[in-house]
Formats: C-alpha cells, structure tokens, sequence
C-alpha cells in the first residue's frame, strides 16, 4: 500500500481522501482553510443541492463542457451510490422539484461534517492551514509537495482537488491550475459559469428581489442565433438578473469577447399569443371602468406593472376600453418576449462554478490520472468539465474524487 497526498479538502478532496485511505493507504489531506469543506457551506443557498436523482444519460444533457469524459466516473461513483453512501454517514435526503437531492436537515453543514466524518473514520490525517505552495515532482513522476512555510511532504500519489476561481473567499483562487501548468498541463480558458448576468437595461433595479417562477428564457446572440432556451425561476436584482434559469443560461454567454447577448423573458409561456390576447380582453372587460395601468393586477406582478405599461408605451391613464387592437398586440408581444441585453456576467465571486480547467485529454477518464506525470491525479472542479445547476456539479465532485481515490496506487 501507497502514501497519498491530497491538496484540497473540498467534496472531491474529501471522498477521494477517505476512499483511498478505504482501501489501506496512508492518506494525509492538505487544506489552506482553518475547516474543511468550507464551500459546502454555501452551495444551495446554504442547503447543498448534494446530487441530481436522474441516470447518467441525464447527467450527460446537462453538461455542456466535456460530458462524454466523464463517463466512466459518473457510472463508477452515480447519484444513487451518492444517495446511500451520506445515508450510511447518517444523513438522510430528499428528494425535489427538478430532482434536486437535498439533506432533509436543509443544512450543508451536515454533509461537510459526513465528509468529515468519512475520512477520521478511515484515518485520514487532515492537516489543516496547510496550503500547498508546489507539486515536488522528477523524472516526470510526482513525489510529494512544498508547503508555503517551506516543509516538504513525500508520498506515492498526489490527487489535486482544490476547486476553480469561484467563491474565492472559500480558497478557491486557482492554485491547482499553476500546480498542473508547472507539471506541463495546458489549462483551458478559465471563465466565471453559473453567475448571475448583468444588463444593460436599468429598470432591472427597479425590480430588484423580484422573483418570476414557470417563466421561459430564451437566450440568443447578436446574429438572432438561439443559445440557449430553459423553464423556470429567475430572479431580478441591482445590476441584472439572477436565479436558476440565468445561472444555466451563463454557461452558454460567459466568453462573448465584448459583444452583447440577448435575452426574452416569456412571462406567460403556458399562454400563446392568441390565448393570452383572450385572456387580456377578458381582464380588460373586468376592469372596464380602469385606467391601463390599473388593470393587469390579476395578469403579472404588482412590482412589474408599471415596468411594463413603460415598455409597452401605452399611456398607463389610458381607459382600458380605449386601448387599441394593435396596442393590446404590442403588449402581447412584450409579455411573451420581454427583451434584455446581456452586457457580461457578475464575475468570479458569485460563480457558483469555474468553466474551463486542466484539459481532460491529458486525463485518463478512468482513474483521473495525468498521462503526462505518473502518480498525479485531478479530481473535481479543477477539470474542465462544468455542469448545469440541480446537483450535477456536486456529483461530479463526487464522482471524479472517487474514480481518484479509488485508482491512486493500486498495482496496473
């Protein structure tokens, strides 16, 4: 049995911590944090959307960057496996809408703490305040790491798992990409993903902390192109918009090189425009006796009201029975594609994920190890492979450290 050295006490870190520690390793854990598992703590808005409960082939549709990669890992560590391995650490889950896996607890801490639990259980030696300034590698083999206070760790295997660019108050500030550049890595172009998006319309702000739910979004450059189009919530706010559809919709607009996207709301995507003309005469014939702007209450938020009689350019003072055929047209049209224009996104400190990383060519997709230094591996967000919101970047955390875990110093 081998000594392992893991830089990174994230998910990944974690798991492929105690699983190689599983299979009789001496394993020792590097964190730069003061904890582990610190970004667990946030994921989910503090709940941690722990896994997605769908098959692989879901799994797959739902990553845009690099899914046929991480097929293996995905049916050697899946969801299900997920599910039971934090019900056998005690936490039990649940699942919701989307197929979202949460703890019942709604409490991220309690899987940082089965994690935790994971590795002292397997003893693993967590050294804490510990950050890795350097690989120590020779003859294109790795053989240890350099701390920052300059002590030298040697051992067997090193797994690196210390996450992207997002959250950088977590420690995620990129560490992992100068380790694999220094060993010969080509890292790929590294972009905020799952971030909320800023716009180049202020009435945004107007509506800040306002949520839309079963709303559609259509996203599309400047060519008419379609991007991306999703069904969800979203969630206007200061600077732009935000919430899950946005945060999907991101993966596909992050590296748009200066030029602007755009995006159409459909805030009433079960209604087509016939059916949603019908249904505005009838509030219209309701609310006779009102002025325009008085007389959507029942049609949309009372916050976007008077947002949309503005973009509409209906006089909001205008009686309703005075409001034209054409003018019920036009804001028919607005209602089912409400126009934005996507200036950029809000940057690395709200990224849920990083997009971009260590080029997974240089991987085996079995094991996670490097083809270019023997006894290196990468696991987690650190790869470039980036995922949808709904649990699937989690699992891939998951998955990857455990394909390494499971792999590090195991005889060929």
């Amino acid at each position: 049995m081998g000594r392992v050295i893991v830089v990174g006490a994230g998910p990944a870190g974690m798991i492929a911590a105690g699983r190689a520690a599983e299979n009789g390793h001496e394993v020792h854990i590097f964190e730069r944090n003061n904890i582990v598992g610190k970004k667990i703590y946030i994921t989910g808005k503090g709940r941690c959307n722990v896994t997605n409960a769908s098959d692989v082939d879901n799994f797959i549709n739902n990553i845009p960057n690099n899914p046929y990669f991480l097929y293996s890992a995905l049916y050697g560590f899946t969801s299900e496996d997920t599910v039971e391995f934090f019900d056998r650490l005690g936490v039990k889950t649940k699942v919701e809408r989307g197929n979202r896996v949460f703890p019942v607890s709604d409490k991220a801490g309690d899987i940082a703490h089965a994690l935790e639990r994971y590795m002292k259980k397997n003893k693993v030696n967590i050294h804490l305040d510990s950050r890795v300034e350097k690989l120590i590698v020779s003859n294109s083999s790795v053989k240890g790491i350099k701390l920052l206070n300059g002590r030298q760790y040697y051992s067997d295997a090193v797994i690196v798992t210390t996450g992207g660019l997002s959250y950088p108050g977590t420690g995620s500030t990129g560490d992992g990409y100068k380790f694999a550049k220094d060993c010969g890595h080509n890292v790929t172009k590294l972009m905020p993903s799952l971030v909320p998006l800023c716009t180049e319309e202020k009435w945004c702000a107007e509506l800040m902390g306002l949520s839309l739910k079963n709303i559609s979004i259509t996203v599309k450059n400047t060519d008419g192109k379609k991007l991306y189009e999703d069904f969800g919530e979203m969630l206007f706010t200061h600077f732009g918009v935000s919430g899950p559809v946005i945060l999907s919709a991101s993966c596909h607009i992050t590296d748009m090189k200066g030029k602007k996207a755009r995006l159409f709301i459909d805030l009433k995507p079960a209604l087509d425009m016939k059916t949603l003309d019908l249904r505005i005469l009838r509030d219209f014939d309701k609310f006779k006796n009102k002025n325009f702007i008085n007389a959507l209450d029942e049609l949309l938020p009372k916050k976007l009201i008077p947002v949309i009689v503005r973009l509409s350019g209906i006089d909001g003072d205008k009686k309703v029975n005075e409001v034209t055929k054409e003018e019920r047209k036009s804001l028919c049209s607005l209602i089912k594609a409400l126009p934005l224009t996507i200036t950029g996104d809000h940057g690395f400190g709200e990224a849920v994920i990083t997009r971009g990383g260590i080029n997974v060519d240089e991987l085996n997709p079995s094991t996670m190890e490097s083809k270019i230094i023997s006894g290196l591996y990468f696991a987690g967000e650190v790869i470039d492979c980036d995922a949808y919101t709904g649990g699937y970047n989690l699992q891939i955390a998951f998955s990857t450290g455990f394909a390494a875990g499971n792999s590090v110093c195991m005889e060929e």
